[in-house]
């Protein structure tokens, strides 16, 4: 097994740290708007790699601007790159004066590449004994690997020596240079030999040998056992000069002329006067207090050292996985047991029961949670000590599993026992799963999904990427084991080897996630109540709303997906008049050359590539001045939602239930609002015909009634909690209509001469404020010039001054801080709060005015359905069936009706306490749209 030797010399490409991590960290700038994050992502990753390696020499290495002499040999070689990012460019300066104020040296040689220069240092060392790490993530160096070299990969802790090479690529490193010569590379534009893959070039080289051997031995190729060998010969013939082209691009100097030695890369003393500087200014307050506190730079090695993991798979980091990448935590896959006899299970079921806390986790044979089997049960302890109880094994000569009903009539008491406490990561499946076996999981005290979402809602919060953040390690995906596409098998069909180790470190990953999350939440005393009051409960009651489901009436969809489908003939045909020719309505191409060019209309926006924009809100625009776009705007409505909705609902039936079975998303939006999927009910259209009609579908069994009970005007409530303008609470306090009383106020009317048109313009002032919109985005709504929309604005002010003080003020805290919260503590983090960009800056000072509502109406709508499950739970008349933005939905026996709404309007009322009244409107009927 590959181990790094005592003391190498270390030599870091980066170039690849410096892409890496401008795009796996946050877009962090500081208060001065300047981008930080590619500094310090490449300066955390040194820092990383010097506390594991603790080397004497290293090198770090960046390309010279300017081409190389492989750009002299093909013109196309790295062209189809985009230019480099301005916040990227302007950080590359300040980054290489720290890594050189560091002690670190910094090479950047004209004419060639980093890999070149890390070639060429590396082999020098090699010949003369020396040991060598190679820090990159390019595949291309493992060509340079020999009995000295070798490369890590920091993102995933992954090393590679010889072995390890052979084993990842199937081939030595000295024919990698051969295996990209045939493939090709993508990344560099490489454009190896047409039609040759990575199978087919392993095929070749294996069977042949290098591209001397190949090419000398053509008339053997049409032996090899590879597809499409019979004409292979032939293309690699036709290919000869593509592929010697490409085996010199590949190729990586050895020999580059340089004025330095591997001897004389020492580490040196850090400039701790410049770190200051730096630090200061690009605000890493973190290093600035180490460095002030007189360490000798962030190189010390003050962390538990990282496991290098060998031979593991690489992976693309992505997102925010190696901002925390401190590891301290070894996960040992070698450990875990694989629970077969009713002896093994019973020793489990004694130390789960001893327990303070264990990790539980399903494995099924879908994602489908009403039609998934259950396939087998993982634990992990918090000593690190894991296993996999498999419980349906299909494939030949498959060992013999425990019945299923019996492993889990012995699970059940634990499982049941909400005093022996589970941690999951989104447990919320799992709950189902196993609700559907017979089995009520109690005692569920952590999710590390939903701990993750509360620290930040703006992260990723799937496993693999948490346990590269949290816990630098790489999990086993399923596609390694299982495979891709139409050939993927079902986790019953996996081998139980791989099936076991997969499975038992889900649930030692989710323990130890557990472990570095939960230490977070306790220095965290509001975010902690969010996470137990609001977020853990709630995962309960979605279990059980989703496992309702709600009816429809199929026959109306149907009916309703035949008029769309005339009226899209209509509108097509229309279409095709406005046009002057027929045209494809969805080809995005066909739509710019008549809007465009044929038809003259202004182009309103462009693509990232620089084509005109025939998005929706272009077409919305271009639609005041020409009828054909608004007939596009309605023909891609329609088209949407005789698509998902119409044509699709009815396929989703569920056969056992006759019920549409939605999942509820708690860790997706930012907000903290509620998501849902396969159907998403959150985008059925509510102001049109065709979205009422799509409402009207959705039906109470016989017997009941639909209930839905919708907080009127929360968000602008809230806006009066917030700002504590006493002009706004008084509207509401005296229950006036807020629209007509704010109309009065900026028109200068009396209440009940404000006219219609006043009244509409105060609704948009008013929710268009919360939005955070501006005079030009209010007189485009309104249809006004601008002039008149900013005098409405100013008016609107000058009447509730509170909400333009809140407005300043919450601006200037979200800068300050980064974050703006809700009334119950959720956060939401801001990174273009102070962009340089413009654009990015305004946008997140619209979303830093508007979260705070957004997000506490979220919370106050979860907070109402923990307190009404408590009364639906065990109540056969009525179901809680749908959460819909600020809308629920029930299913309440018909004779029951008016006691049940008393009830929810009284517990959604009273979710929380306002300086003004929370007002619920409740319906009944026999849909959702009767209802609403």
């Amino acid at each position: 097994m590959a181990q790094i030797a005592a003391n190498p010399l270390v030599l870091v490409d980066g170039s690849s740290y410096l892409y890496r991590a401008f795009h796996a960290f946050p877009p962090f700038t500081n208060s001065a708007g300047e981008p930080t994050g590619a500094m310090y992502g490449v300066l955390n990753m040194l820092k990383s790699l010097i506390s594991q390696v603790q080397p004497s020499h290293i090198a770090v290495v960046f390309d010279a601007k300017g081409k190389t002499f492989r750009d002299e040999l093909f013109e196309q070689y790295k062209s189809h790159r985009p230019p480099m990012p301005d916040d990227l460019r302007k950080q590359i300066q300040p980054l290489h004066d720290m890594i050189r104020a560091l002690g670190i040296p910094l090479l950047v040689v004209e004419g060639v590449e980093a890999d070149d220069v890390i070639g060429t240092l590396a082999v020098q060392a090699s010949h003369a004994g020396k040991n060598v790490l190679i820090s990159t993530g390019d595949k291309d160096m493992a060509q340079l690997v020999d009995e000295n070299i070798m490369l890590i990969n920091t993102m995933n802790n992954t090393l590679l020596d010889r072995e390890g090479v052979v084993e990842k690529y199937g081939i030595p490193p000295e024919r990698i240079i051969d295996y990209l010569a045939l493939m090709g590379d993508s990344s560099d534009n490489i454009p190896g030999v047409a039609g040759v893959g990575e199978k087919t070039a392993l095929g070749l080289l294996q069977g042949l040998g290098g591209m001397a051997e190949i090419y000398a031995n053509l008339d053997k190729v049409a032996e090899l056992p590879i597809r499409g060998a019979k004409k292979l010969g032939d293309k690699l013939l036709a290919e000869k000069q593509n592929a010697d082209l490409s085996y010199t691009l590949a190729t990586i100097k050895t020999d580059v002329a340089l004025d330095i030695t591997p001897d004389e890369l020492l580490l040196g003393e850090s400039d701790n006067d410049r770190l200051i500087e730096y630090f200061g200014r690009y605000e890493f307050k973190r290093w600035l207090g180490e460095v002030m506190n007189g360490a000798d730079s962030i190189t010390q090695a003050n962390e538990q050292a990282v496991k290098i993991n060998p031979y593991q798979a690489t992976s693309a980091v992505s997102g925010e996985s190696a901002v925390e990448n401190q590891p301290k935590f070894h996960i040992d896959r070698s450990q875990y047991e694989t629970l077969l006899t009713e002896a093994d299970l019973t020793r489990w079921i004694d130390k789960l029961s001893k327990a303070n806390l264990f990790a539980l986790d399903t494995e099924t044979d879908s994602l489908n949670y009403m039609a998934a089997n259950l396939v087998g049960l993982s634990f992990a302890l918090e000593n690190g000590e894991a296993a996999y109880l498999p419980l349906q094994l299909d494939y030949l000569g498959a060992p013999k599993t425990l019945e299923k009903t019996t492993a889990l009539s012995a699970l059940k008491p634990i499982l049941e026992n909400a005093a022996i406490k589970k941690v999951g990561q989104n447990i919320k499946y799992d709950l189902t799963i196993l609700a559907r076996n017979g089995v009520e999981v109690r005692g569920v005290a952590f999710d590390t999904m939903l701990e993750s979402y509360v620290l930040d809602s703006t992260g990723r919060h799937n496993m693999d990427d948490l346990a590269k953040r949290y816990l630098g390690h790489q999990t086993i995906s399923f596609e390694e084991i299982a495979g891709k596409g139409k050939n993927q098998l079902t986790f019953n069909q996996i081998p139980l080897e791989q099936a076991a180790e997969y499975a038992a470190e889900d649930a030692d990953v989710t323990m130890k996630l557990q472990q570095v999350l939960g230490e977070k939440l306790k220095n965290q005393p509001s975010l902690t109540a969010l996470f137990e009051h609001i977020e853990l409960p709630l995962l309960s009651v979605l279990s059980r709303m989703e496992r309702t489901g709600v009816l429809i009436d199929s026959d109306a969809l149907f009916i309703q997906s035949n008029e769309i489908t005339a009226r899209l003939t209509e509108l097509e045909t229309r279409a095709y008049e406005l046009a002057g020719q027929t045209f494809n309505l969805a080809s995005t191409k066909q739509l710019q050359e008549i809007l465009f060019d044929k038809l003259g209309l202004p182009v309103l926006q462009k693509t990232p590539k620089g084509a005109p924009s025939t998005n929706e809100e272009v077409l919305e625009e271009l639609a005041y001045s020409h009828e054909l776009p608004k007939v596009l705007v309605e023909h891609r409505g329609l088209s949407k939602l005789k698509s998902t909705y119409t044509d699709k609902l009815p396929q989703m039936v569920d056969p056992n239930t006759g019920r549409v079975h939605t999942s509820y998303h708690q860790a997706v939006t930012a907000t903290g609002r509620l998501s849902s999927s396969d159907p998403n009910l959150q985008n059925i259209p509510i102001r049109n015909e065709e979205g009422r009609r799509i409402r009207q579908a959705f039906i109470a069994r016989e017997g009941y009634s639909v209930v839905a009970a919708d907080y009127s005007q929360i968000e602008l409530r809230i806006m009066a909690h917030l700002s504590q303008d006493q002009g706004l609470i008084n509207a509401f306090t005296q229950g006036k209509d807020i629209h007509r009383s704010t109309a009065a106020e900026i028109f200068g009317v009396p209440l009940d001469e404000v006219t219609s048109e006043q009244r509409r313009n105060a609704k948009a002032i008013n929710f268009g404020l919360i939005y955070g919109m501006s005079a030009f985005g209010l007189s485009r709504q309104l249809g006004i010039p601008r002039g008149d929309a900013q005098k409405y604005m100013d008016l609107y002010f000058q009447r509730y001054p509170g909400v333009q003080t809140f407005m300043q003020d919450i601006r200037e805290k979200a800068k300050e801080q980064g974050y703006v919260e809700t009334l119950f503590g959720r956060r939401l983090y801001l990174p273009d709060i102070n962009s340089s960009n413009a654009m990015r800056r305004k946008g997140a000072e619209r979303v830093a005015i508007n979260a705070p509502m957004q997000g506490t109406a979220a919370d106050i709508i979860k907070r109402a359905m923990i307190k009404l499950d408590e009364l639906v739970h065990h109540d056969p008349d009525i179901d809680m069936i749908m959460q819909v933005h600020d809308e629920l939905v029930f299913e309440v026996r018909s004779e029951k009706v008016e006691f049940f709404s008393q009830r929810i309007k009284q517990n959604m009322e009273s979710a929380a306490e306002l300086v003004v009244p929370l007002i619920v409107d409740v319906g009944v009927g026999k849909n959702w749209d009767e209802a609403h």
